[in-house]
């Protein structure tokens, strides 16, 4: 009977060491990014104001998270008006059939001391095709305000335009096809 018990013990406590955690951002201090090229002679960057990112992981390290997130299309803002009517429209984002972007990852390998290459499916005007982007772990502390764990992360990559037909009636010498993108986030453990 002993042994039993013992056994049923040890097999809790290996479900709780390696169950999945789920951490959302803290939309307060989280920002998608991106920021392209004009005319080859300046960039232009926006954000979206209204996106949700969820990571799952097992492991402390983060070394199998899988990483999603969905950022509503009509939320794009660049800090002018007329440009941001222009994005939501069909030429670009057409928010009205495609009111999302999203990843999801399918892969997450290690490169370096808190470093990692995620590999996933990003959607964007109804196309989906899959990248590579360089996740900094930037490390868990205990929320000072709220007493809960925190764990930062700054997702960064280039895509091109082109590979999601997006915006495609703007030719690369007057937007670059290529997109940086730069995603900042706090997230909050689940409870």
């Amino acid at each position: 009977m002993k042994k039993l018990v013992l056994l049923f013990a040890l097999a809790l406590m290996q479900t709780a060491l390696f169950a999945q955690t789920t951490w959302t951002n803290d939309k307060m201090h989280s920002q998608a990014k991106f920021t392209i090229t004009h005319l080859g002679v300046s960039d232009v960057s926006g954000l979206f104001k209204d996106f949700d990112a969820k990571i799952t992981a097992s492991k402390a390290d983060f070394s199998d998270a899988k990483f999603e997130l969905v950022a509503k299309t009509a939320s794009v803002w660049t800090g002018v008006d007329m440009r941001d009517q222009h994005l939501q429209s069909a030429d670009f984002f057409d928010v009205a059939n495609f009111p999302e972007l999203t990843f999801t990852s399918t892969s997450v390998k290690a490169a370096g001391a808190g470093k990692f290459k995620v590999t996933g499916n990003l959607t964007i005007h109804g196309t989906t095709k899959p990248v590579t982007l360089d996740v900094w772990y930037r490390g868990t502390i205990t929320n000072p305000m709220s007493k809960a764990d925190d764990a930062g992360f700054q997702v960064t990559g280039v895509i091109k335009r082109s590979d999601f037909n997006f915006g495609s009636k703007f030719p690369a010498p007057m937007l670059s096809d290529d997109v940086t993108i730069k995603v900042d986030g706090e997230f909050a453990k689940a409870k």
